[in-house]
């Protein structure tokens, strides 16, 4: 199990990402390294104020620690007590224009190693995925989307993609609203049933195609005009996403809970987000067309 290995692609899909995006921004990323008393640390790369993305950050962090936390605990129970190890690559980018859709994408590595003395071996896992939240929808971007997610994961097997895309829709659910956060993408944790190897080259995999899977859609969407109606109803529905990212969301809550650094968590709020009591838009209108012909679960390939 060659967890050098693990981290080396880590630091490496940052530092890709990171520069691609300062290629279409034309701005530059904050760069902010950051150590853990408790044990490790990490890389925060962040960009505010952009020329396309308003807000985002691309996270690396490798943190450790002598005890699973409530969150991680409650998961599985059986590693209660356990010194564990955790280390990945986590994104959001909240872009300016409206007609860009938000996006989350993260890969990460988990290893809880047993209690001094115990012949037991240790527990590991791999997890992430990436999914759209769009404020206008358009099902060329949603199609795209899934469509290279599928390819990312055809090569591990052909039931991965239904099953982590029936994954994400589930988890990225706001249940105190009864609606989706997006349109989803895939999501995937607790990974190993295809031993070290060829689950760590599933979650590379998944990696690599989060540039191919947004970037096009940045491209098309990035010069739309836009007026105050169309921010004020992405502040709206930003709104929605940081509800679920403080109340459901539990890389948030493990983040929190491990005593991880509140900046780099919480990096992934919208720079700004809006409430409005029992809204609703005009039935015609495209904002009404985003929650009844985008949001309800749906087969996005073509």
């Amino acid at each position: 199990m060659n967890i050098t290995a693990v981290k080396e692609y880590l630091l490496t899909l940052q530092q890709n990402i990171v520069a691609t995006l300062e290629n279409i921004d034309g701005c530059c990323f904050q760069t902010d390294r950051w150590q853990r008393p408790e044990g490790g640390g990490g890389i925060s790369r962040v960009i505010e104020n952009g020329a396309v993305f308003e807000r985002g950050g691309v996270n690396f962090s490798h943190v450790l620690g002598a005890t699973l936390p409530p969150s991680a605990s409650a998961h599985r129970p059986e590693l209660a007590g356990c010194a564990w190890e955790a280390m990945g690559v986590s994104l959001v980018l909240h872009p300016r224009n409206p007609y860009i859709p938000t996006v989350h994408m993260n890969v990460r590595f988990f290893i809880a190693q047993p209690a001094a003395g115990s012949d037991a071996e240790p527990v590991f896992w791999f997890g992430g995925g990436m999914d759209l939240t769009p404020y206008y929808g358009h099902r060329e971007d949603a199609s795209h989307f899934h469509q290279t997610c599928h390819q990312a994961l055809a090569g591990f097997g052909s039931d991965l993609y239904p099953r982590f895309k029936d994954w994400c829709d589930r988890y990225f659910y706001l249940k105190h609203r009864q609606e989706a956060r997006g349109i989803g993408g895939i999501f995937f944790d607790d990974f190993s049933e295809l031993g070290f190897a060829q689950s760590l080259a599933m979650m590379q995999s998944v990696g690599d195609a989060f540039l191919p899977a947004y970037t096009p859609i940045v491209a098309r969407r990035r010069d739309l005009e836009y007026g105050q109606r169309e921010r004020d109803w992405q502040a709206y529905r930003r709104g929605r996403y940081v509800e679920f990212n403080l109340v459901w969301d539990r890389g948030t809550l493990f983040g929190l809970q491990s005593g991880g650094r509140t900046e780099s968590i919480l990096m992934s709020m919208p720079p700004m987000a809006a409430w409005r009591y029992d809204y609703q838009p005009e039935a015609a209108s495209p904002e009404a067309a985003l929650l009844r012909d985008f949001l309800p679960i749906q087969h996005w390939l073509a």
